[in-house]
């Protein structure tokens, strides 16, 4: 099977990078930083391992096991990591999509659908998941400043209710890095270079080390 075959060499090439639905994470993604000038943030995953040997025969028996038991969860959703790892979205929201029909309490399986929506810059359908995983976990940062994001990224922003979203994450946890940023991000967007720059004197104080420092610095200084 073709197909199979192209997945199957393209996981291979990634022997040793992130994966793994159980340990995804939201916003807390390497590429948030790349919303500088409209462009989306890019899914994160942490590290796991991906052993070389018997590559090619683990990611076809993920593959066929999705495929022969579309009641499995953990089948479904490792499937979708696969397709994740090499960009291939639409395939991972479609293995995605079935575990959270089979287990639509699952706050992960909800966050990372949602991630892959976003990833696909389907922001309105992202925004469903994000709020479906809030009602499961309603204090998790990531998932709310991942949900304020959808507001900023979308064609037609929604500066006030992103904002909004961000603060409620700082009420609860006021250096939460990737909020911070957002909001830095958004408030930039909506006009106001001023309060942009304070939200960047507190980022600085945060996490002065945070690559998100000089990002949010280079939004700001970029803006005439």
């Amino acid at each position: 099977m073709r197909s199979r075959e192209i997945v199957i060499g393209a996981v291979c090439l990634l022997v040793g990078l992130a994966g793994g639905f159980f340990a995804a994470n939201s916003l807390n993604r390497d590429q948030i930083v790349a919303s500088s000038q409209g462009n989306s943030a890019a899914s994160s995953q942490s590290t796991v391992t991906i052993p070389a040997d018997g590559m090619q025969a683990d990611v076809n028996s993920t593959l066929t096991a999705a495929d022969g038991n579309p009641r499995d969860f953990a089948a479904q959703m490792k499937a979708g990591d696969i397709y994740a790892q090499i960009g291939r979205f639409e395939k991972a929201i479609e293995f995605y999509k079935r575990g959270v029909v089979i287990n639509p309490s699952n706050f992960q399986a909800n966050v990372v659908l949602a991630n892959a929506l976003f990833d696909s810059q389907k922001f309105d359908e992202a925004e469903a998941y994000y709020t479906k995983a809030l009602q499961i976990e309603p204090t998790n940062a990531n998932a709310r400043t991942d949900l304020g994001a959808t507001f900023v990224e979308r064609p037609k922003p929604d500066y006030d209710r992103a904002i909004a979203e961000f603060k409620t994450v700082r009420q609860s946890n006021p250096e939460h890095l990737p909020s911070l940023y957002y909001l830095g991000i958004a408030t930039l967007r909506k006009g106001d270079k001023k309060a942009a720059t304070e939200i960047l004197k507190e980022l600085e104080k945060a996490g002065p080390t945070s690559e998100l420092v000089g990002k949010l610095r280079q939004n700001i200084e970029a803006t005439q």
